[in-house]
């Protein structure tokens, strides 16, 4: 089942996880010792993430290192830019208006 990205971003433990997979690959183990949590825990994460398509698994010997998706995550630019183009439109329209009330 493929999730939609903005499950990825609704917890703040996966937000966490992602800031430190964009630095580099890390291992569940790795990633479980920057967090109060289990590795299980953890690991419950990275597989919310994997099927949002946020991160990529790599096995590398006997270690699995989680990478990010950057294209993934370009999607939320994308959509938080649209959400920004809608407000400064209305920011703008507002400043009208009220430039008119101004000069009257």
């Amino acid at each position: 089942m493929r999730r939609d990205i903005f499950q990825a971003i609704a917890d703040p433990t996966r937000r966490a996880i992602i800031m430190l997979i964009a630095v580099q690959a890390m291992t569940p183990n790795g990633l479980a010792s920057h967090f109060d949590t289990s590795r299980q825990a953890i690991s419950k994460h990275l597989r919310v993430l994997q099927e949002c398509d946020v991160v990529k698994a790599e096995p590398k010997g006997r270690e699995i290192y989680y990478g990010l998706e950057i294209e993934k995550v370009n999607e939320i630019d994308e959509w938080v830019a649209q959400v920004r183009q809608v407000w400064e439109t209305r920011f703008d329209q507002l400043d009208n208006v009220l430039d008119n009330l101004k000069n009257k």
